[in-house]
Formats: C-alpha cells, sequence, structure tokens
C-alpha cells in the first residue's frame, strides 16, 4: 500500500517526487516525468540573489508555464534575507512550494557558504529557515544531506529546528556532504531524522529499482521518495515503482517504440524550451542518457553530439531506432 503524501495542504497524487537536478530538471524534463507518474517534480535550484536573474539560465529556471499542480521552486543561497526575498518573489511568480536547498554538494555553490555547507552553521540554519517560512504564506520545504561528514551527521538536530521553525516537510539525500555521490547511500540517519519529528520526511539516495523503492520505505518509514539520478534517460521509472508498491509484481519495460516516442517527445520540449542553439545543446546529455544501455562503445553518442541542427538530431535518432529494430550496431 502506497504511504500518503502530504506537504502542507497538498496531498500528492502519489510519494514519488523528482528530486532536483541543476542542469536537469528543467521544465520540460518536469512535465515528462510527470506524465510518467510522478507526484510532484521540483525545479533546478535558483539563486538567491534576485540581481542574477536577469541571466538566461535563471529565467529558464524561473519559467513554470503549463505545469501541473503544485509547482515546486528550490531556491539556494546562505544568506537569510536575500533567501527570504527569493522566496518572496518565487511565490509573486507561480511557486506553490518553496524548497531550501541545503543539501547540494557542488563545490562552487559550498564555497558560497550555501547547499550542503550551510549544515556546518547551525545558528545560520535556524535563521534561514524561519526568514524563509516567515517570508511566505505558502508551504516551505527542506532538502538536506546527512550530515557535513562521516564524523558531523547532524541531520536528525536540524530536522527538529526545521519543524520547529515551521517547515512542512524535509527531504534527506543518504550522503554527507563530503561523501558526493561517492560510495552507497545509507539510510540509518534517514530513519533517525522521521523517528525525530511529526513532518514528513523524503528519502533520496541511489533509488533506481522498483525493488529499492520498497526496500528504503520499509527501513526508514519515510513518507515518500525523492529520485533523481535513477530518473536520468528513465523517466519511466516513477510508474515502474508506482506499479511495483501497488502490486507487487513488475511493469513490463517500455517496448523500443515508446522510448523512441519518449525521447522525440523529449527533444521537441527541449528545442522549443531552449531555442535551437541552447536546445540542441542540452539535449546531448540526456540523449545519452537514454541510450546509455543501447550505446554501450559511444559511437552514436560522438557522432550526435556533432550535429548542430534539431532536424539532424531527430534525424539520427530516427535512423538509431530504425536500426535497433533491425538488429543493426550503430556504426560512426
Amino acid at each position: 500500500m502506497l504511504p500518503t503524501a502530504k506537504i502542507g495542504p497538498y496531498t500528492l497524487p502519489n510519494p514519488l517526487i523528482v528530486a532536483p537536478m541543476a542542469g536537469v530538471t528543467d521544465r520540460p524534463f518536469r512535465q515528462l516525468c510527470r506524465r510518467m507518474g510522478a507526484g510532484l517534480a521540483v525545479s533546478e535550484m535558483v539563486i538567491a540573489d534576485s540581481k542574477l536573474w536577469h541571466t538566461r539560465k535563471s529565467r529558464t529556471r524561473l519559467d513554470h508555464q503549463g505545469e501541473p499542480e503544485p509547482r515546486s521552486v528550490q531556491i539556494a543561497g546562505g544568506d537569510p534575507d536575500m533567501l527570504a526575498d527569493a522566496a518572496r518573489q518565487n511565490a509573486e511568480c507561480g511557486a506553490q512550494i518553496i524548497d531550501i536547498n541545503m543539501g547540494c554538494p557542488a563545490k562552487k555553490v559550498c564555497n558560497k557558504a550555501a547547499g550542503s555547507a550551510l549544515m556546518k552553521d547551525e545558528k545560520l540554519v535556524q535563521q534561514i529557515l524561519q526568514a524563509v517560512v516567515a517570508a511566505v504564506d505558502i508551504p516551505v520545504t527542506l532538502k538536506m544531506r546527512t550530515g557535513w561528514d562521516q564524523n558531523y551527521r547532524n541531520a536528525p538536530v536540524i530536522a527538529r529546528m526545521a519543524e520547529d521553525a515551521g517547515i512542512q516537510a524535509i527531504a534527506v539525500h543518504g550522503r554527507t556532504r563530503t561523501d558526493k555521490y561517492n560510495g552507497d547511500a545509507e539510510y540509518d540517519t534517514i530513519a533517525e531524522v522521521k523517528a525525530s519529528v511529526g513532518i514528513p520526511v523524503f528519502a533520496n539516495g541511489d533509488i533506481t529499482t522498483p525493488e529499492k523503492a520498497r526496500q528504503v520505505l520499509a527501513y526508514t518509514g519515510a513518507d515518500g521518495l525523492l529520485i533523481g539520478r535513477g530518473a536520468q534517460g528513465r523517466p519511466w521509472i516513477f510508474r515502474e515503482i508506482l506499479h511495483y508498491l501497488e502490486t507487487g509484481t513488475h511493469l513490463a519495460a517500455p517496448p523500443l517504440d515508446e522510448v523512441e516516442q519518449i525521447l522525440m517527445e523529449h527533444l521537441a520540449g527541449l528545442h522549443s524550451f531552449y531555442g535551437e542553439k541552447m536546445g540542441v545543446r542540452i539535449a546531448r546529455k540526456h540523449v545519452g542518457w537514454y541510450l546509455q544501455a543501447h550505446d554501450e562503445s559511444k559511437k552514436f553518442r560522438t557522432r550526435f553530439n556533432g550535429v548542430e541542427t534539431p532536424m539532424e538530431q531527430k534525424d539520427l535518432i530516427e535512423q538509431y531506432f530504425a536500426g535497433l529494430r533491425n538488429g543493426e550496431v550503430f556504426a560512426a
């Protein structure tokens, strides 16, 4: 039986959430994952300093047109007043949930005392949580790691602080900042966080199969799951996990024709959203993820990465899948 996932006044269709990933969870990807079964999709992080929002990157990250509700926007920064202001402005732009980033391990983020670096300064964390919650009348959530390093796992402490500040839900990635994405995620700390607070807790990290999803839910007692890298090139993972959690049986893998259809839909969305030049460039990494199970030699990806127009990309994908259906191996 699926757990019921709630964030403030919102009851999610199901407890599977697309984790925010910089450079990945743009609007086309979020919309695609929602159609593939995700109950919520969180935006890429938006930098808190609104003076930087005039850039093309920031403008695309602030675009939520046509997205299903509720719309969740992640903000990142280290200054309480600036984060509060960013929360207000995003709410005015249509955000219905504000998520605070204290989970990103990237050096360029942590060097600015943001992301998971904030977990080293619990006093600052408290100030940020209180400032953002006070700034808006929509739910505020928190995404964090288990701690700064394996000797300093303070996620349970911060979770209690968050609940006291009025945070409506917490997501925990089962690694510390110094772990980055190395090794295996651990779920003991997530279970401890869940036992420490009364608000919903979502588990994150290494959830790549339906079996793993069920194991993590059972082990941690979490109210739901955030799925990030497991959805790269596999947006149908959400419906596969849902089916398994509901029935205990595996949904058949998508047939080749459907994979092609989904990929072509994703390509068209990227070209339309970003424009031809940027859309072509961003499509390259997504195509690499979709085809990594088929294109082990990477010959096709090498050729695909060399074309410069949307039409060339579409033609190559059609040729590639026609070859797969005929049992051919792509030759560069």
